[in-house]
């Protein structure tokens, strides 16, 4: 699969980027994207929900009333879970949501969501580029150049520039990542993937040789 080269103006360099069918043209496999998104997303989860339980609560411990005699039922304390304020049965606890998966399934997963892409013709390759100091309006000048600026897009880079980091921060539907933090959510998040011309072989490298 072969695809040109556009630069910053969204104008065709006249080179072309060769990529592997072996990651981009695969049959996709959409039991492993969900398993990787889903694990993306638990990984996410603070996990931090917590109820009292009856052990917690502040207040006293007398007994209400005697055991016998009164015709109702026993009550221990006003900590009682049945009694407004008491503590909570079973309520949440702190807990990690995460879960191991392994690396040939995420490995799979990225492959197929990369081959999605390429099928719905969205993917665009980008000549490199760097700013010398953040500029979210030149970064949005490069969007409508390349005619996704209405559109969610991830660019994806070798290596990290930062001040082109700082100018897509404040964008909503953009986002800009290392070649090697690539996964399958953002993939998937995003109408268009745009990746820099030097990103290419890192990927391809990511995927086949780890």
């Amino acid at each position: 699969m072969e695809l040109v080269v556009l630069n910053i103006k969204g104008e065709n360099t006249g080179k072309k980027v060769s990529l592997s069918d072996q990651i981009f043209s695969i049959e996709p496999n959409d039991h492993a994207i969900y398993l990787d998104v889903k694990q993306n997303l638990a990984n996410k989860r603070q996990g931090t929900s917590k109820s009292k339980e009856r052990n917690e609560i502040s207040g006293s411990t007398r007994k209400l009333h005697k055991q016998k005699g009164t015709g109702g039922s026993r009550k221990g304390s006003i900590k009682n879970p049945l009694f407004r304020g008491g503590g909570t049965i079973f309520g949440p606890q702190p807990r990690d949501y995460g879960f191991k998966l392994n690396k040939k399934v995420k490995k799979l997963a990225r492959m197929s969501a990369l081959s999605y892409k390429a099928k719905e013709n969205g993917i665009i390759v980008l000549e490199d580029f760097s700013f010398d100091s953040p500029k979210t309006k030149q970064f949005i000048d490069i969007l409508k150049n390349l005619k996704i600026s209405e559109k969610k897009s991830l660019m994806v880079f070798s290596e990290l520039n930062k001040n082109v980091y700082l100018s897509s921060r404040n964008l909503r539907g953009s986002n800009v990542l290392k070649a090697s933090d690539l996964n399958t959510y953002d993939i998937l998040n995003s109408k268009y993937l745009v990746i820099s011309e030097s990103s290419v072989k890192q990927i391809e490298e990511n995927l086949l040789n780890n």
